[in-house]
């Protein structure tokens, strides 16, 4: 894997799970979904081919967390793309709850 930095290291699925950790924490979501998580993105990368970026495993990472959890989503996005103010986070939340992204769990309750 070629991070940010221009280093090579070989992919760590204790990383993504780690990663994943800090980012669930406190929310709802059982640990065996992030060993799912970590192979999911493993196998996925394995089939794009001998070397990927670090860009492209946490892309998808943050595909799959999208879908388990919205919260813990836009936690691992901030520093996965490294936010530096609220306008990052407001525009994440708008590709996250956009109308094709909205389920009857993630709308709003009516009174």
């Amino acid at each position: 894997m070629a991070k940010r930095s221009g280093e090579r290291e070989p992919f760590a699925a204790a990383k993504v799970i780690s990663g994943l950790e800090l980012a669930t924490k406190g929310r709802p979501v059982d640990g065996a979904d992030l060993g799912r998580i970590a192979a999911e993105v493993e196998e996925a990368l394995r089939l794009e081919g001998a070397e990927v970026s670090s860009d492209q495993v946490g892309r998808a990472v943050l595909e799959r967390l999208r879908d388990l959890d919205v919260v813990a989503a836009v936690r691992f996005a901030s520093v996965y793309k490294e936010f530096d103010d609220l306008a990052d986070f407001e525009r994440e939340l708008d590709e996250l709850m956009g109308p094709s992204r909205l389920t009857k769990a993630t709308q709003p309750k009516r009174r």
